[in-house]
């Protein structure tokens, strides 16, 4: 994360929150959420470029936001998930941690409505912001109750869910160079957005199925695109995984056969099938760039979204 985008976090903490231990608590979440690698506030800084924006101040302004809406996101799926439990903001009270939830959205509310002097007129930026929050949470709402039954019910949710989240973030650049981001060229980015959340997703989903930790969706019974080809398939050659997705095998039970269960995941084909449909999608993100305006800022855009999955075309 660029020092420009943290320091204008702290601003905007500073701006909204006066109480002095709220204000510390709020910065060390910052803190510690910017020590990871966080590409969201460069997806803003990029789109913004790529489209010929200019003005330094205005996109760190809004690449801030953009990562204070992912972090607050963050906490409140680690408060959902308890899978987290060394993060300073599931350490300290829990009743400290809503609260910077609520300063967070409070403060970009606020500052939306500042940026809105130098975004598109005919949809306000905040209604947009909200519009796109809404329809993650939707996802979201999904992925943690029953969870999607078929593949196209999947690729729904995390187009919803994740895809949402990478629009966002473009959202928060390109709007604010109406001038050179007309209908057309919004929609291209949105799908690219959408083709954007929709890979890392499924990778987040195959790295999550090897482990046996508390990041393991078999154990929490997620409903991710390869398990869901394994509920599909495993019927005769590991029926235990679909007794413990139905309830008649306790976890206990089904932690028995770990090994059985690697070994059936490496068999079974889950991870290539889920592979094929991941390369559809890295796909039709190549042909949806090559439409946007041909900047050195295009390629800086590829590198830090598409390039890491580029693989998934040969594997």
């Amino acid at each position: 994360m660029k020092q420009e985008v943290l320091t204008e976090q702290h601003r905007i903490v500073d701006a909204y929150v006066p109480n002095e231990g709220l204000n510390g608590l709020m910065k060390q979440f910052i803190r510690e959420h910017a020590e990871g690698n966080r590409i969201w506030s460069d997806i803003t800084i990029y789109t913004y470029r790529m489209l010929g924006g200019e003005e330094a101040e205005v996109v760190y302004r809004a690449a801030a936001l953009t990562e204070l809406i992912i972090l607050t996101l963050d906490i409140v799926d680690d408060l959902q998930d308890r899978d987290q439990p060394n993060k300073s903001w599931m350490q300290c009270p829990e009743a400290f941690t809503l609260n910077a939830l609520l300063a967070f959205m409070a403060g970009v509310m606020g500052e939306l409505a500042q940026l809105q002097q130098h975004a598109r007129e005919e949809v306000p930026l905040a209604v947009q912001v909200s519009r796109l929050l809404a329809r993650s949470i939707n996802g979201q709402q999904q992925d943690v109750g029953q969870g999607p039954d078929t593949e196209a019910d999947y690729l729904a949710m995390i187009q919803q869910k994740s895809g949402a989240l990478v629009r966002l973030a473009c959202c928060m650049g390109y709007a604010l160079v109406p001038d050179s981001c007309g209908e057309e060229t919004a929609a291209c980015l949105n799908e690219l957005a959408e083709c954007i959340g929709t890979v890392a997703q499924i990778e987040n989903d195959l790295k999550d199925l090897n482990r046996f930790d508390l990041h393991n969706d078999l154990l929490q019974k997620k409903r991710t695109l390869p398990i869901l080809y394994m509920l599909m398939h495993c019927g005769e050659s590991f029926p235990v995984l679909k007794s413990f997705y139905e309830g008649t095998v306790t976890e206990e039970e089904f932690l028995k056969h770990q090994e059985a269960c690697v070994d059936y995941i490496d068999a079974c084909g889950c991870v290539e099938y889920t592979r094929v449909i991941q390369s559809l999608y890295v796909e039709r993100a190549e042909t949806l760039l090559e439409e946007l305006p041909a900047t050195p800022w295009r390629e800086e855009w590829r590198s830090l979204t598409l390039a890491p999955f580029a693989g998934c075309l040969n594997r």
